[in-house]
C-alpha cells in the first residue's frame, strides 16, 4: 500500500490538495503533519478536512521524528512560513523552517527510503522580473525572506537527489481560489473580498505588476504529478514552474475582472505608491510538455464567482477583514500576543502568558 506524508496540511493550499490526493489514491494512507496555527481558521467547511486522511499528526516539521519516515513513499512538503509579510515579520524562523527543517526533512526522508520528494518551491524567487517572461533557466531575483527560503531550499535539495530518491520542485504561481481554510492576504482572494464586503477594490500599487496566478485545486494537481512522475521524465531532480501562461496577469487586469462580475464594485489605484518591484511573468511551456495531463483546469472567472459565492455563503461583510483572522500574519500575531506561541513560534504547553514549556512530541488526532 502507497504510504503518503503531507506535511503543512492544515494550511491554505493542504485541504485541497487531501481531498485530491484521497480521490486520486483511494487505497493509499495519507498522514498528515502541522504545526496547527491555522487549523482553527475553517471556512465554510462541510466537514473536517482531516477525516479525509488515515493519520493527523500534530507537531513542528522542525522536530518531525524519523519513525514517521518509516515505509512513507513520497513526501509532500508543504509545511512554510507562508508569505511575504510573515516573512518580513518572522525572518530568522522563516528561513528556519522554510529552508534549514525542510533541507534536513529531505535528508532523512532519503535515508529512510522515500521515494519521491515533492517541495512547494515558489515563482517569487524570480522577483523584479523584467519584460520577458521567466522559464527555469532565468536569474532568480528573491526580494523577500521567504523568496529567498526557496532559492535556498532548490540549491541544496539539487544534490540530494539520485535514482532511488526523486525530487520535484514545483515553482507555483501565486495561489488564489476557495479552500476549507481561506486565505484573504492573496492578491485575487484580497480583490474579491473587498468587493463583496465593501464594494470597493483598493489597489496598493499602480496596477502595473504582473502576477502569474493558478487556483489551488490545480495546485493538488500538479502534486499528483509530482508524486508519481518518473526519472526519465525531467530527472531525478527537477525544478520546474507550475501553471499556465493564460494566468499571466497584471494587477489592474484582475481587479477589472473582478469588478465586471460583481456589478457596483469601485477599482481605485494608488499611483503615488512606491513601485512594487515584484512584478514577473513566467514561461510554463516546461510543465506544459511534462505534465500534459495535469494541466490547469480551472479559469480566473469561475475562480472570481466561487470566492464571491463562498464568501457570501458565509455571511462575509467584514470591512477590515486585512485586519481579521482571515489574515495569516493576524492569527500569528494574536497568538503571540495571547502568550500561545513564542518567539520562534513554538507552542507553549502552560497557561496563556506564559510561553516557555515547549514540547516536540508530535500528538496524534484519532479519525475513526
Amino acid at each position: 500500500m502507497q504510504r503518503i506524508l503531507i506535511t503543512g496540511n492544515m494550511g491554505y493550499v493542504g485541504p485541497g490538495v487531501v481531498r485530491h490526493l484521497r480521490r486520486q489514491f483511494p487505497k493509499a494512507e495519507l498522514i498528515g503533519y502541522d504545526m496547527g496555527y491555522f487549523a482553527h481558521c475553517l471556512t465554510g467547511a462541510q466537514r473536517l478536512p482531516e477525516s479525509r486522511l488515515d493519520r493527523q499528526l500534530f507537531g513542528d516539521v522542525r522536530h518531525l521524528p524519523d519513525s514517521l519516515l518509516q515505509e512513507v513513499d513520497a513526501v509532500v512538503h508543504l509545511a512554510a512560513i507562508s508569505n511575504d509579510p510573515m516573512g518580513q515579520t518572522y525572518e530568522d524562523v522563516t528561513l528556519e523552517i522554510n529552508y534549514r527543517a525542510g533541507i534536513w526533512l529531505a535528508r532523512r526522508a532519503k535515508a529512510a527510503g522515500v521515494k519521491s520528494f515533492v517541495f512547494a518551491s515558489s515563482c517569487s524567487m524570480y522577483g523584479a522580473g523584467g519584460e520577458g517572461a521567466k522559464t527555469e533557466q532565468s536569474e532568480l531575483n528573491p526580494l523577500t525572506a521567504y523568496a529567498r527560503s526557496k532559492v535556498l531550499s532548490e540549491q541544496e535539495l539539487a544534490p540530494l537527489a539520485d535514482e532511488s530518491f526523486r525530487i520535484t520542485c514545483l515553482r507555483f504561481a501565486t495561489a488564489c481560489g476557495w479552500s476549507d481554510r481561506l486565505r484573504l492576504d492573496l492578491v485575487v482572494n484580497d480583490f474579491v473580498a473587498g468587493a463583496v464586503a465593501t464594494g470597493r477594490i483598493s489597489i496598493l500599487s499602480d496596477g502595473s505588476p504582473w502576477r502569474p496566478l493558478i487556483h489551488v485545486q490545480d495546485m493538488a494537481r500538479a502534486i499528483e504529478w509530482a508524486i508519481g512522475r518518473p526519472a526519465d521524465c525531467g530527472g531525478v531532480f527537477l525544478a520546474i514552474n507550475a501553471g499556465s501562461e493564460q494566468w499571466n496577469y497584471q494587477v489592474r487586469d484582475l481587479a477589472a475582472a473582478i469588478a465586471d462580475i460583481i456589478p457596483g464594485t469601485e477599482v481605485q489605484l494608488n499611483p503615488a505608491a512606491p513601485p512594487d518591484k515584484r512584478s514577473y511573468r513566467v514561461d510554463f511551456s516546461l510543465f506544459r510538455e511534462l505534465a500534459p495531463n495535469h494541466q490547469p483546469q480551472r479559469t480566473l472567472v469561475d475562480t472570481i464567482e466561487e470566492l464571491r459565492d463562498g464568501l457570501i455563503g458565509m455571511g462575509f461583510r467584514d470591512p477590515e477583514f486585512r485586519s481579521s483572522q482571515l489574515m495569516r500574519l493576524r492569527v500569528l500575531t494574536n497568538l503571540r500576543e495571547t502568550g500561545q506561541l513564542d518567539e520562534s513560534l513554538v507552542w507553549a504547553t502552560d497557561k496563556p502568558g506564559k510561553a516557555t514549556e515547549k514540547t516536540a512530541e508530535p500528538v496524534e488526532l484519532a479519525l475513526s
